[in-house]
């Protein structure tokens, strides 16, 4: 099954002629992110990485994964922003999948998290991923440092070697300078891929195959969405259509879009695309703000606000079709809570019907809203999701006018942070 998109509570604020009128921005987009005359082309390897992925690599790093399980009992990934988020986000939503723990650092520098889990893995047997395409962000340098001194703690620079492993420039860079020297083993990460995209490139394939996520499937996914949305029609093409239902609101001051989820297993997928929308979209005055909530607990605090607060945003539902649960919930013959209609329903049944309700109160108090149905919680439509989403953001770019690919703002705190430190 593939995933699906309703648009069903957009009436009243998108309308057919607001729709007909931007197909022609929407296909000159469409067709600059695929000849490679857009802005950013040189960053637009992902638009074609599915399809260029060899079967022999994912064997590979199946076989990889399957020496590194027999050796280890778990995983520490360093790594941040696209080396982190989507890799977290990933085995979160595959958790059933996941055969090997993994661990993370360099996403923060907090030192009570690191001390911390030095202490949870002290007697465990890591390995040990880093993931930088230069080496010198603060975060995973200097995290990879302190994790370098806990393993030599622990292994002989002989087993070093088979126990740290860097995603990096093929060529150059601080990290390719280091696995060089010690002798660690490498994965490349391309020029044309930037760190938000490359979910599906090595960064991405390499931690899920050692966690032991059927990446063959994942990529299958994603070989398949490449496929269905190279379609330059609206009416069969959902990335065309969430990219232009999103920027049609955009233009009408709808400049926050909350991703609402139902499920605990998608946390990160909600990090994820923040990332990947908001490090596209948000430069030279433009973007669209994202947030995401988690309900039903959400709707608990932020729902409020998302009801009755100030009419400035749009909501996109993410749903699971199928969870691969059946919790049914017990009869009480005393029925003292008085909730005796849900006895014997699936918990998921519930659930769904919380979402129902939540779409249509908050279209009904003036939010807009899109709902994307998923089959299911697998690989094959994680691959599917990853990428429409960076397919459907690429899109909304170049309709903002702005190149998706760069990220020129991220360089403002890292310059005032190394004078700080004191690093030249």
């Amino acid at each position: 099954m593939k995933i699906g998109l309703d648009m069903t509570n957009l009436k009243s604020f998108v309308h057919d002629k607001d729709v007909a009128d931007l197909l022609p921005q929407l296909k000159k987009s469409h067709d600059d992110l695929h000849s490679g005359k857009g802005k950013g082309s040189e960053f637009t390897g992902w638009l074609n990485l599915p399809s260029k992925t060899e079967s022999s690599f994912l064997s590979e790093l199946k076989n990889l994964g399957e020496e590194v399980r027999k050796n280890s009992d778990c995983l520490i990934s360093i790594g941040i922003g696209g080396s982190y988020i989507g890799i977290r986000a990933a085995l979160d939503f595959l958790s059933r999948e996941q055969k090997l723990p993994v661990f993370y650092a360099g996403h923060n520098l907090s030192s009570g998290y690191l001390q911390d889990l030095f202490t949870q893995l002290k007697d465990k047997r890591v390995t040990v991923l880093v993931i930088s395409k230069s080496g010198t962000t603060t975060e995973p340098a200097v995290a990879f440092r302190l994790v370098k001194q806990f393993m030599a703690g622990k292994y002989s620079d002989t087993e070093l070697k088979q126990r740290i492993i860097c995603i990096t420039d093929e060529k150059k860079g601080a990290l390719r300078a280091i696995a060089n020297k010690e002798g660690y083993r490498t994965y490349p990460i391309a020029d044309d891929v930037g760190g938000r995209f490359s979910v599906l490139a090595p960064v991405g394939l390499v931690p899920l195959a050692l966690a032991g996520i059927d990446i063959a499937s994942l990529i299958k996914g994603s070989q398949d969405a490449e496929k269905e949305l190279s379609v330059a029609d609206y009416g069969e093409n959902i990335a065309w259509q969430y990219a232009a239902n999103r920027y049609l609101l955009y233009r009408q001051k709808k400049n926050i879009e909350i991703t609402s989820f139902f499920y605990e297993e998608m946390h990160f997928i909600g990090e994820w695309i923040k990332q990947l929308s908001g490090e596209s979209e948000g430069k030279e005055g433009q973007g669209i703000f994202p947030a995401s909530v988690n309900f039903t607990a959400d709707l608990h605090s932020m729902g409020q606000l998302i009801q009755e607060g100030e009419r400035n945003l749009f909501e996109t539902f993410l749903i699971v079709k199928n969870t691969g649960h059946e919790l049914l919930i017990p009869e009480d013959k005393d029925n003292q809570d008085n909730f005796n209609c849900v006895a014997k329903k699936n918990l998921d049944w519930v659930n769904e019907q919380a979402y129902r309700a939540t779409a249509m109160a908050h279209y009904e108090g003036g939010v807009p809203n899109m709902t994307i149905t998923l089959p299911q919680f697998d690989a094959y439509t994680l691959g599917q999701l990853f990428y429409f989403y960076e397919k459907t953001i690429a899109l909304t770019g170049y309709l903002m006018g702005v190149n998706p690919f760069n990220q020129p703002g991220v360089e403002a705190y890292k310059t005032k942070m190394f004078a700080l430190l004191g690093r030249k």
